[in-house]
């Protein structure tokens, strides 16, 4: 049996851990952490130089509980929307298959610390909004699965732990 197809507790180290995997995310001990926090999830230098930087942006405890769709999708348009206000490094804000949070891509190499005011400011936007952008048929594929009270109220919980976020690990 080769070590990628071990099950966890057959790992070499034999200390049921599972093999090292290509995704950063599958690598990180989810049993460990203590949302909501915002960590750097990686940091790619490219040919030519230039650095992107990729945050998780973890909104509830995973494997305990999940945003529902609706939230997810909302949030999804308008941290990609409003963010873009307060910064002009903004690539990409995707949301997590597994409903937990969300990656948000910037160009250039950054930290917690100087992502965390542009976070705080656009989670400030979502809550004062009255619309979740682009949220029609025209602008999105399933324009009528939104939820702007499921967003804020995401948004709010998010905020109130503002002090916290750079605090990964529940140890």
């Amino acid at each position: 049996m080769t070590e990628q197809n071990r099950t966890p507790d057959q790992s070499a180290a034999g200390k049921n851990q599972p093999p090292h995997m290509n995704v950063e995310s599958f690598n990180l001990d989810h049993r460990t952490v203590a949302a909501p926090y915002l960590r750097i999830a990686d940091r790619k230098e490219l040919p030519g130089g230039d650095v992107l930087t990729k945050f998780d942006v973890r909104f509830t405890q995973p494997n305990v509980e999940h945003l529902e769709s609706e939230t997810v999708h909302s949030l999804e348009h308008m941290m990609a929307e409003h963010m873009r206000n307060h910064s002009d490094v903004v690539l990409d804000v995707s949301p997590m298959g597994c409903r937990t949070g969300f990656y948000v891509l910037l160009i250039g190499d950054h930290t917690p610390e100087s992502f965390a005011p542009v976070l705080e400011a656009t989670l400030r936007d979502l809550i004062a909004a009255d619309e979740v952008p682009a949220a029609n048929e025209i602008q999105c594929g399933w324009g009528a699965h939104h939820t702007l009270e499921g967003a804020q109220a995401a948004a709010r919980t998010f905020l109130a732990e503002r002090g916290s976020w750079e605090q990964v690990s529940a140890s």
